[in-house]
């Protein structure tokens, strides 16, 4: 038996109160979609427990058949693990995303959490020079994927209390600076990013081609390195990740699982799709399943864009789950998984605790014909089937019958 996970990251939405509003999701053309929810069991799940913050780093945990009730803590760790840094029981891993800023002093706020989506390449640079001014014994700055990089503060504070940047988008920051206890050293270390990048060169040559500048670095999702056991462990399979985002990969290396570099794959909107589907593929010829992640849908939502995200959800359904569906019946039997890990409405750009939609259905269900279903939340949420602990996700897949 082969396991397809396919986790479209923040598809999830909300509808607007105009008659006959749609979501991405309803208003998107996915007959692959469409023929996994219209053959198999479709309804919502809850991936994000009560209490927990909507974030990838909860939703995705769920997903891979972990309780974030047992084993979160917090969204950097599980992205050092990702980047290979290692962390001692002491050590504090944040999230160090690059942003850019309007106005100034007590007006200063948050034009844009990614800095325009920087290029790794600069990016890299940015991080190099403050390893080069701002880091000492206590605080090391790691570089990652176009704006998300990672600072490790050794014997470091967790208690403070961060805001993910992308959830403030065109608000004063003031009022979300680092506060609590620890929180002097990270402001001081966002002041000098301030005072680093006010004429780096990476920021003329960004200002003289017309692309939006950084401004500081911003610190948030703390967390120590977590105590997970392996996947295999657990449900006795071999498994498999294909993303392009740190936070994804840290949770499958944590689970043991085979890391599967795709070319192409950005973690954006511009990231090639069709060889996801095609490594995929090749993934399950040494693996029991494979989780692939896309992370388009959720950048969409977090920069308002409806369009984009429909188009993004267009996409996965075209180049990865359309040609999934045709190839997979040569590997033998299989079940197949469509879902998100929260929801990213465009309306609010940030995420949401909201039940997702999710489908389910084996090759033999596949090869009948699909009741007239459209893959969406309304759909969804009239099946009256629901996964009220998405961290079940895995035993349920593993054991339906379809």
């Amino acid at each position: 038996m082969k396991y397809v996970i396919i986790q479209g990251d923040g598809m999830g939405d909300r509808r607007g109160p105009e008659p006959g509003a749609t979501t991405p999701l309803e208003a998107a053309r996915t007959a692959g979609f469409d023929r996994v929810a219209g053959c198999g069991q479709f309804g919502l799940i809850q991936t994000i427990p009560d209490g927990y913050p909507p974030g990838s780093d909860v939703g995705n945990l769920s997903l891979f058949g972990y309780d974030p009730r047992c084993y979160y803590t917090g969204r950097s760790p599980l992205e050092a693990a990702a980047m290979g840094v290692k962390l001692g029981p002491d050590d504090i891993a944040f999230r160090m995303n690059l942003v850019s800023l309007t106005g100034a002093g007590e007006q200063m706020a948050m034009e844009d959490y990614s800095a325009g989506h920087i290029d790794s390449e600069s990016a890299a640079r940015i991080v190099a020079d403050m390893n080069e001014q701002v880091a000492d014994e206590s605080f090391q700055f790691y570089s990652g994927v176009s704006y998300r990089h990672l600072l490790v503060w050794r014997k470091g504070s967790e208690r403070m209390h961060t805001t993910p940047p992308h959830d403030i988008s065109g608000q004063s920051i003031a009022a979300y600076l680092p506060r609590g206890e620890g929180a002097d050293q990270l402001n001081r270390i966002m002041d000098a990013s301030r005072a680093l990048l006010a004429e780096h060169p990476v920021n003329r040559q960004r200002r003289a081609a017309g692309q939006p500048t950084v401004s500081q670095v911003w610190l948030w999702g703390q967390g120590r390195a977590p105590c997970m056991p392996s996947f295999a462990s657990l449900y006795g399979l071999r498994g498999a990740c294909i993303s392009a985002v740190d936070l994804v990969r840290g949770v499958a290396t944590y689970a043991g699982f085979s890391m599967i570099r795709v070319p192409g794959a950005t973690g954006y909107i511009d990231t090639d799709y069709a060889a996801k589907g095609q490594y995929a593929l090749r993934a399950l010829e040494d693996h029991d399943l494979v989780f692939v992640h896309i992370e388009a849908p959720d950048e969409s939502g977090h920069m308002g864009n409806r369009e984009e995200k429909i188009e993004a959800i267009e996409a996965i359904d075209r180049h990865i789950v359309g040609p999934l569906l045709e190839n997979l019946p040569r590997l033998g039997a299989f079940k197949i998984f469509i879902s998100s890990d929260h929801a990213t409405p465009v309306a609010l750009r940030t995420h949401t605790p909201d039940p997702v939609p999710f489908a389910l259905a084996t090759r033999e269900q596949l090869a009948g014909s699909p009741r007239p279903v459209k893959y969406g939340e309304r759909e969804a949420a009239a099946s009256g089937v629901i996964i009220a602990e998405g961290h079940g996700v895995i035993d349920r897949l593993m054991a339906y019958p379809g």
